[in-house]
């Protein structure tokens, strides 16, 4: 397996972990479309939750969450829409989040911005 796709494998099941400490359920992992793939998806009250989850190994090319550029939220967001007909949920209250991380030095910070 591509040793990116292994990485970005085990930053999703940490962020998965992260959300489900703070209450969150997870509804869906690498949810797929034509139109591109949510990392994560969830259940915050009443409200779905699309996740991207960012990773990096240090802060040399900036913050994670910085590389969600407007042409990635767009896809996001299609990707999303398609998740939420699809499930019959079309007015369903929902949001677009970004799960950040760092690991560097043997030290993980994760950082959770919701409706970016």
């Amino acid at each position: 397996m591509d040793p990116r796709r292994v990485l970005g494998n085990r930053a999703e099941r940490l962020a998965a972990e992260y959300l489900e400490r703070k209450g969150y359920e997870i509804l869906a992992r690498q949810y797929t479309t034509r139109f591109g793939e949510v990392d994560l998806i969830a259940k915050a009250g009443e409200e779905i939750v699309f996740v991207e989850v960012k990773w990096r190994q240090s802060l040399e090319a900036g913050y994670p969450e910085e590389s969600v550029h407007p042409n990635k939220l767009h896809r996001l967001q299609i990707a999303a829409e398609a998740y939420l007909c699809e499930q019959k949920k079309e007015d369903a209250p929902h949001r677009y989040d970004v799960v950040a991380m760092v690991e560097e030095g043997g030290r993980l910070e994760i950082e959770h911005l919701d409706g970016i």
